[in-house]
């Protein structure tokens, strides 16, 4: 009998189109897809809790899938991270209630945003931060992105994902620089697409002074995306983790061992 899968992965995005499925290009989707199908035998979908963009990471993105499995969950968790690319490791596996859904079932997801702020570009950060070698003000850019917080019209800053509401509720934003790195962390209930990467986009243009803080909260106040600067690159960007209702997972997404599913065997 089939029973769900919750699990945690975690990936550098470098390299795929994204995590979707998508047409002669590698995502992660396809990539999980694959595995599963070559240890179960059986063609499988793989839900998520969000639809990361090409060259975007995660740390934390929540996966769900059907399976009738008659092994232990443990030989199934070590046989993917043995057989996906050195790209993509499962951090967390479990048995989840048959209905759960990683989206629709996640009550906040939160991300961070890596900049390396310095004059010279760096070859080991180029992959996992955007750099921007003008001084950035970030107490500004702080003050900037507080107008963000609560459940506002972010339809300056992203496209919706379905349907055409633009409303989303932000929980907070915090900046914190660590020498010549800094990071943005935003956690809202859901995101727009792009609605992140344009926030850093447009903090930057105040951190910059090219903008003022009041530009950028009338930018956003305007509900219209062309106010909006461009997307910042897709590398900095990081799921760094997906909420559930009763806490599930959240304590769970940098557990690495597998000692929690030896002997768990669904039949």
């Amino acid at each position: 009998m089939a029973f769900r899968v919750r699990a945690v992965v975690e990936y550098d995005g470098t390299g795929y189109a994204g995590f979707q499925r998508q047409t002669r290009q590698p995502t992660i989707q396809a990539e999980l897809e694959a595995v599963l199908r070559r240890l179960t035998g059986k063609a499988t979908r793989v839900l998520y809790a969000g639809r990361t963009d090409a060259g975007v990471h995660a740390e934390g993105q929540v996966i769900a899938f059907d399976t009738d499995w008659r092994h232990p969950l443990g030989d199934l968790w070590r046989g993917m991270n043995a057989l996906l690319s050195r790209s993509i490791a499962m951090l967390h596996m479990e048995v989840a209630e048959s209905g759960f859904h990683p989206r629709f079932d996640a009550v906040s997801r939160l991300y961070r945003y890596r900049i390396l702020n310095q004059p010279l570009r760096s070859p080991l950060q180029d992959r996992y931060a955007w750099h921007v070698p003008g001084a950035l003000d970030l107490a500004a850019m702080g003050r900037a992105t507080q107008s963000l917080v609560g459940t506002r019209d972010f339809a300056t800053f992203g496209l919706p994902t379905q349907g055409e509401s633009t409303i989303r509720a932000v929980q907070s934003v915090a900046w914190e620089r660590a020498g010549r790195l800094i990071c943005m962390e935003i956690e809202a209930n859901a995101f727009l697409r792009h609605m992140v990467r344009s926030i850093v986009g447009s903090a930057v243009r105040v951190g910059l002074g090219e903008s003022s803080v009041e530009e950028f909260v009338e930018s956003f106040e305007a509900r219209d995306r062309a106010r909006s600067a461009p997307p910042a690159p897709p590398q900095g960007l990081y799921l760094v983790r997906v909420t559930y209702p009763d806490g599930v997972l959240a304590h769970k997404a940098s557990q690495t061992g597998a000692e929690h599913l030896e002997g768990v065997v669904v039949k």
